[in-house]
């Protein structure tokens, strides 16, 4: 299934952190925070926002912003470009 953003929004795809561990002691999936790191999936028709972001950018997002949704066992976030705070380069 394809998904096409609309307007200013982005279609993103939030990297899953490994478990965390401290010491011995496994932190329960419960208590590990959301993502803010994703690679963008589908970009909408918003000239500017295209100009700065491209599909397979990774890029750092608001940490309550956005709508998460699944798909196919997968998670999505749609987010609007005020919620992206930047681009990981290199």
């Amino acid at each position: 299934m394809k998904i096409q953003p609309l307007e200013d929004r982005v279609l993103i795809k939030p990297t899953e952190e490994k478990e965390k561990k401290l010491g011995s002691i496994i932190v329960p999936e419960t208590a590990k925070e959301k993502p803010q790191v994703g690679v963008v999936e589908a970009v909408g028709t918003d000239e500017e926002l295209q100009k700065n972001v491209k599909v397979g950018d990774k890029v750092i997002f608001a940490k309550y912003g956005g709508t998460e949704f699944e798909i196919d066992g997968t998670t999505y976030l749609i987010v609007q470009k005020s919620d992206l705070l930047g681009v990981l380069k290199g």
